[in-house]
């Protein structure tokens, strides 16, 4: 497969991931008040919540600031593919890292628009999308939308663990969203299975195809 088609797939597959995420995160917004919580499963349920940080909503403090390097590592990974389809690399491991790409600019469009474009959501109080009064932020400072949270299973710590003994544990405790498990995996697969083409890649391109 030449380069052309490669790159067409790896966006091909980015704008694909980013509609996913934007109609899922738009709707749950727009239906949900902030922390209500829908039971599909005993182990899966949609709760609705905002972050300011991180994936898995991990607080930073500086929005702007994290917002800003959001901006500017994406910038990177999406040069970095730019690379890899112009060295002909193989186009699993180009999809790989459009995952991670695609999860990264999700999250980031939250960032800098929803504080404009919504108003505030909080609990008994569900969002409207472009209100008249104006949105709840400025540009770039935005709250990511997360809403899948995984309870598989909880127990609590036998007394005798020091520090955490008594203690809860529940796992998958975090809430994430459709862009955050985008890179995850991504991340995931690359770590496991693509470590050598992380180094070709460096390498002198490749014309052969793959």
């Amino acid at each position: 497969m030449n380069s052309s088609k490669k790159g067409i797939w790896a966006i091909a597959l980015v704008l694909l991931i980013l509609v996913i995420d934007q109609v899922i995160k738009i709707r749950v917004k727009t239906s949900m008040a902030l922390f209500d919580n829908i039971h599909v499963a005993e182990w899966f349920h949609i709760r609705f919540i905002e972050n300011n940080g991180m994936a898995m909503g991990i607080e930073v403090t500086g929005k702007l600031f994290l917002s800003m390097f959001r901006i500017i590592a994406t910038v990177a990974i999406a040069y970095y593919i730019y690379q890899l389809i112009k060295r002909n690399c193989k186009l699993s491991y180009i999809l790989f890292v459009s995952m991670i790409f695609a999860g990264a600019v999700g999250n980031i469009i939250d960032c800098i628009f929803y504080g404009v474009i919504f108003s505030e959501s909080a609990p008994a109080q569900i969002a409207v999308l472009f209100p008249p009064e104006g949105g709840y932020g400025a540009w770039l400072h935005g709250k990511v939308v997360d809403m899948f949270y995984f309870p598989f299973f909880s127990f609590t710590l036998p007394s005798w663990i020091p520090l955490l003994g008594g203690s809860e544990f529940e796992f998958f405790k975090y809430i994430f969203n459709f862009a955050d498990a985008s890179i995850s995996v991504g991340a995931a697969v690359l770590l496991l299975f693509y470590r050598k083409d992380f180094s070709l890649s460096f390498e002198k391109p490749n014309d052969s195809e793959n």
